[in-house]
């Protein structure tokens, strides 16, 4: 048992969201290391105390990082975080030449949990690396825990909407300690399930917007434009829920790639539902064409700040980029913070 608080360096931590989750479960953040730069901004904004440290994690040595963070080796209070992009082992069939030197990240991180043996770690990721354990580097890392005082790793893919995040996502997690023989697992919020309206919607202080409405202040409440044939066809799409079938019968509106195909990529161009959890949000999600991106009842894709509130963001989170679409990916690419701080509890429980 120990009375110390526990401290974390964030592997591939982008703009913030495992870091900011933990957090506030009361986990103290050291640093998030990544290769970005465009993340820097948003991270400092947001995590308060922490070093943005930008390397790229297969140029960086053990000794660096040691040295740099005064961390120590078998430090029962340090946990090393390391949710990698995950483009290679995602399901999304996506061009995977670029990507694939991301498939090895898990490697690279396990070179760290095995030069500090902390006293606990989180691995977190896309199913996919769970379903390909042997290529991804997951068996040999679980194999080497659970021969290194770690006996009892959780690992396993749970849907993030257990733990009070308004979207259906599956997330593989790993925690794993060396202090006690228990299983972690993420602390599940009982009762009700969270869905789109428990965040979104003017009650919740998103007022109504069109499409390509820029907001220049911190909330960014922005959505790009859409053509004229677009807002046409949203338009004929039923309100909470409602998908493209509404406009499959009109010649003028209906796109040629889904004639005949009523039943496939029924989700382009499709709405929320009030009263479900969002799918899950991509780095797209402000793009009507990308998914089930369209409000629940304006005829406007998602705006940034409802794409990172349905990540379960707060309303006061900063994010700072070049772009909507550079943006949009930090948040798309995020751990959504509650679920991380369902994370963090569960560890700081252990610890007590």
């Amino acid at each position: 048992m120990s009375n110390k608080r526990i401290k974390a360096v964030d592997f591939f931590c982008s703009g913030g969201g495992m870091s900011f989750g933990m957090q506030e479960a009361g986990i103290e953040i050291l640093a998030g290391i990544d290769f970005d730069e465009k993340c820097k901004d948003t991270y400092e904004a947001n995590i308060k105390g922490a070093e943005f440290i930008h390397e790229d994690v297969f140029n960086l040595k053990e000794e660096q990082l040691e040295e740099k963070l005064c961390l120590k080796r078998d430090d029962d209070d340090l946990l090393l975080i390391g949710c990698s992009p995950c483009q290679f082992w995602s399901i999304i069939n996506t061009d995977k030449t670029k990507s694939a030197k991301s498939k090895n990240l898990l490697i690279e991180f396990s070179r760290f949990v095995k030069y500090f043996r902390p006293g606990y770690v989180v691995v977190e990721n896309v199913p996919g690396v769970l379903r390909r354990k042997e290529e991804s580097g997951l068996d040999e890392f679980i194999d080497w825990l659970k021969n290194n005082g770690y006996e009892n790793p959780h690992f396993k893919v749970h849907n993030v909407n257990d733990y009070g995040v308004p979207q259906n996502r599956k997330r593989f997690t790993l925690i794993a300690t060396r202090i006690s023989q228990d299983e972690i697992k993420p602390l599940e919020l009982g009762g009700k399930k969270a869905v789109v309206r428990d965040f979104l919607g003017t009650d919740k202080g998103f007022s109504k917007i069109a499409p390509g409405h820029k907001d220049d202040s911190d909330f960014l409440h922005t959505v790009p434009n859409i053509s004229d044939l677009n807002k046409r066809r949203l338009q004929k799409v039923d309100k909470d829920g409602g998908d493209r079938l509404g406009f499959a019968d009109d010649p003028e509106l209906q796109l040629n790639c889904f004639e005949g195909k009523d039943d496939s990529f029924k989700d382009t161009f499709g709405r929320l539902w009030w009263n479900k959890p969002a799918p899950t949000i991509t780095t797209k999600f402000f793009s009507i064409s990308n998914g089930r991106f369209v409000h629940p009842e304006e005829d406007r894709a998602l705006s940034i700040r409802e794409g990172a509130t349905l990540q379960s963001f707060p309303l006061t989170y900063k994010f700072k980029g070049t772009s909507v679409a550079n943006i949009a990916r930090m948040i798309g690419n995020a751990v959504p913070p509650k679920y991380a701080t369902a994370i963090g509890k569960a560890i700081i429980k252990n610890h007590k």
